[in-house]
């Protein structure tokens, strides 16, 4: 089970003192620069799982051509696991771009 290859997302609740609390639902709470620092360590972890599974997939594509891969099959577990990190961070963007405009929205 550690092997996964998507790690599941928890919660987050920010807010501006700059402490990581316990909610009262139990959930995590991370307050000002840290939790600034973990939303952006999650656009940069799925940033990098992308670039891993485009090299893969190249490396596969690679031994696939030149006649050095003994499961084909790989090449297309690879394409599925490159399709699925892309439309990942796709969905996250759009995620935390509709966040933004909602916050925007917000008459203070």
């Amino acid at each position: 089970m550690e092997d996964m290859f998507i790690t599941p997302l928890q919660p987050w609740h920010l807010t501006e003192t700059g402490s990581v609390d316990k909610g009262a639902s139990g959930q995590t709470v991370i307050e000002g620069t840290e939790g600034i620092s973990a939303f952006k360590s999650v656009f940069e972890e799925m940033i990098d799982n992308v670039r891993s599974t485009e090299d893969n997939l190249a490396k596969q594509q690679y031994l696939l051509a030149t006649g050095q891969i003994e499961d084909p099959h790989t090449v297309g577990i690879a394409s599925s696991e490159a399709q699925l990190a892309s439309d990942m961070l796709v969905s996250l963007r759009n995620k935390a771009l509709e966040a933004y405009n909602e916050i925007m929205r917000i008459n203070l």
